[in-house]
């Protein structure tokens, strides 16, 4: 007689646990429901994760069916039975995720996860214009993919949502790391981030005034630090001074007057960013060599190269190297250091989004009449729409305004 191996109780019930859950909502007449799925990143260091288990329930409460690969969310806190509860699918296989109409990731598809898509798809991911490789493209092209660089879109009234919000972690971090790398803890000069009365403050330099720069210099000053911020963006300039106030200085991109405070300052952050994806070098070696004895350079430009000389990128595990006896910290995707807040940060945008498209009649239909959507889309059904993305690869680019009107 055979013997035939039962499954334990534990095991039944950890299956049971994952199945979904009813759906508690059905959709109106005007609504389309999406299928949605969520891979597991393969990114290094990659830890955000699109969806969080509220939205996911909210979602498949509107009638949407979401699948996610096991273990996609581990990495932000968020475990496969957070989101089975919440009326996800979790999927071992990670082709089958790939099954569905929409594809929605984090990092940009590697050459492997494109193999794994169907002709005609919708990929919502970064397009991270800098490192983003002809051949990524071109496969995109093969079959016949529609791809969304998340970070190119806008909202209604045209700014861009995914990069503010995770400007605003950024910039913030970046002021509570400074705080960290100060202390005597992790090889700094054992001073406290703004100081006490009777002590002269922190001097931070920013150079950049962006969404960034700007975040960067609102934690600063809440902890009493001196903060001068370099942009040769005037009306950027007005705007951070008018929101912060005459607490904050400012100051155009002079190479005179900006190399006396990096010369001067306790902690320098690199937040210049350029549309045309590479931020232009503006503190020089020299410059560097200059600054006070471990101070500290914190460049979150370094996605796009950096804009300290000295710069070059580093990883969560090991984020800082000494150069000139000055801590330089050089890690890209600093969001994916606070991966939980990042991705609710994210999932706020994404679920509008989701259910934008559904309400709207799907996705060509929203597509059509979003110019916010649009102005993201740098892939129309196997067509490259994207002006840069030509330019930079030598590709024939299509007006995706035209494509949709032969719809």
């Amino acid at each position: 007689m055979s013997s035939v191996s039962n499954p334990s109780f534990g095991d039944l019930a950890r299956e049971a646990s994952l199945q979904p859950q009813e759906k508690l909502v059905r959709l109106t007449d005007s609504m389309k429901a999406l299928s949605i799925g969520i891979p597991k990143e393969t990114t290094y260091q990659e830890n955000r994760v699109p969806l969080s288990p509220m939205a996911v329930q909210l979602l498949v409460q509107q009638g949407h069916l979401i699948q996610l690969e096991s273990g996609c969310g581990e990495k932000a806190n968020f475990s496969d039975l957070d989101y089975s509860t919440a009326g996800a699918e979790i999927l071992e296989k990670k082709e089958l995720i790939y099954q569905n109409d929409i594809i929605l990731k984090i990092a940009p598809p590697t050459s492997e996860e494109i193999d794994l898509m169907k002709s005609n798809q919708v990929l919502i991911s970064a397009l991270q214009m800098v490192r983003s490789k002809e051949s990524m493209i071109k496969q995109l092209i093969s079959k016949n993919i529609t791809a969304i660089g998340y970070e190119l879109l806008r909202d209604d009234e045209g700014s861009l949502p995914i990069m503010r919000s995770m400007s605003e972690i950024a910039g913030r971090s970046s002021i509570l790391i400074a705080a960290e790398y100060l202390s005597n803890f992790n090889a700094g000069k054992g001073e406290l981030f703004g100081g006490i009365p009777g002590i002269q403050p922190t001097k931070v330099v920013i150079i950049g005034a962006g969404a960034v720069g700007e975040y960067a210099a609102q934690a600063a000053l809440g902890l009493g630090a001196s903060v001068k911020i370099f942009d040769n963006n005037i009306n950027k300039l007005r705007r951070i001074e008018r929101n912060l106030g005459s607490r904050v200085s400012s100051s155009t991109i002079i190479p005179k007057t900006l190399a006396k405070s990096i010369s001067e300052c306790d902690v320098a952050i690199g937040a210049l960013r350029s549309p045309l994806g590479f931020s232009p070098c503006i503190v020089s070696e020299e410059m560097v060599a200059q600054m006070r004895y471990q101070s500290i350079i914190i460049d979150i430009s370094i996605d796009q190269g950096g804009c300290f000389e000295t710069s070059k990128p580093t990883d969560h595990q090991n984020p800082v190297f000494e150069k000139h006896d000055v801590l330089h910290y050089c890690v890209p995707n600093l969001p994916s250091r606070y991966s939980r807040t990042a991705s609710y940060a994210l999932s706020n945008i994404f679920t509008h989004l989701i259910s934008s498209i559904s309400s709207n009649g799907g996705f060509e239909t929203y597509l059509k009449s979003h110019e916010g959507l649009r102005a993201g889309t740098y892939l129309y059904k196997g067509k490259l729409t994207n002006r840069i993305i030509a330019n930079r690869f030598n590709l024939s680019c299509s007006e995706i305004e035209f494509l949709l009107a032969g719809i």
